[in-house]
């Protein structure tokens, strides 16, 4: 049988509770490769979207969407994002619609990095206008971040968690649907969100972290004795000085085996014109290389280096044999 369309009722069609998008979250650290149903969904969105009225708003009259989904953002990626409508335009619209509360302003349903990027550039947004209800501005901003936001897990499972708390409906349809998963994994991610928000504050969105690692965090915090330690261990400085997915990889190896084989405090490398960033990591006899960007320099730069590890090892011969 076809999946339904998830926008179909957001955008003009009936959205019905029994076409559930069944798909298991997936992220770097968990299970089987994602879907190919997400890269259609986000075609069909832009497909949905461009046969819809556009409009140009000033983007000071609209409001952020009240379903918060992401705990930090980037902001190489914001300026890239910036730097291309500046100098191409904003070619895809955002979708928002009247606010729900106060006359003559609006609210992003999805589209909140380029409306933001407008408002900084002091430009007008595109957008499409839609009048829709609470929930159904739920799944489209749930299934529109599914499709192209990269959202980490410990991210989608707090958007599931507000979800649920807004109780739209008593089987948790809602949520699913928002975040295209199914029952067993709706249990996961709300168990994973009931960490202790003191603990998830200072973790931050974890990118890389999936759900069996965060499930097996959580099962270690369910103890008293290991909270209490959880607790000490975020408020030591090594700790403090990392990024996110190394906080997590400090705390969780902290925990499973009390400071041994805890990863040391990573060494982040930047360049002036912030094109990369590589972070260093040694645990035990082992040395990890990270090279990151929001393009595909970073790729290119780790490439660059790999063709030149032979001449980089001679040179570290040469200088530790001085």
């Amino acid at each position: 049988m076809a999946r339904k369309n998830p926008f179909e009722k957001v955008l003009g069609g009936d959205l019905e509770t029994d076409a559930l998008v069944q798909t298991e979250f997936v992220s770097r650290g968990a299970s089987k490769s994602i879907s190919s149903t997400l890269d259609d969904l986000a075609e069909k969105a832009d497909q949905l979207l461009e046969g819809e009225t556009i409009v140009e708003i000033d983007p000071s009259i609209i409001d952020p969407s009240f379903l918060r989904d992401r705990i930090e953002h980037s902001e190489a990626e914001f300026e890239t994002l910036k730097k291309a409508i500046q100098e191409e335009g904003q070619n895809s619209p955002i979708l928002i619609r009247p606010h729900p509360e106060i006359d003559g302003r609006y609210m992003v349903v999805f589209g909140a990095r380029r409306w933001r990027a407008a408002e900084e550039l002091g430009i007008k947004v595109r957008s499409v206008i839609k009048q829709m209800s609470d929930r159904e501005h739920v799944v489209a901003q749930g299934q529109e971040n599914a499709a192209r936001a990269n959202l980490s897990f410990i991210e989608r499972a707090l958007m599931a968690a507000d979800v649920i708390e807004r109780g739209f409906d008593k089987d948790n349809a809602t949520a699913m649907s928002a975040l295209s998963i199914d029952k067993a994994t709706l249990s996961k991610m709300l168990s994973v969100a009931s960490i202790p928000e003191e603990i998830l504050d200072v973790l931050g969105s974890a990118k890389s972290i999936g759900r069996d690692r965060w499930y097996e965090l959580k099962t270690l915090i369910d103890r008293p004795a290991t909270k209490t330690k959880a607790l000490q261990l975020i408020e030591e400085d090594s700790f403090q000085s990392l990024g996110s997915d190394d906080r997590f990889n400090f705390l969780l190896g902290r925990l499973k085996k009390g400071g041994k084989g805890a990863a040391t405090r990573p060494k982040p490398w930047i360049p002036k014109d912030k094109g990369v960033e590589v972070s260093t990591t040694a645990r035990g006899k082992s040395f990890t290389l990270a090279v990151k960007s929001s393009d595909q320099k970073g790729i290119e730069f780790g490439e660059f280096v790999s063709k030149r590890l032979e001449t980089l090892y001679e040179q570290f011969k040469a200088e530790t044999q001085k």
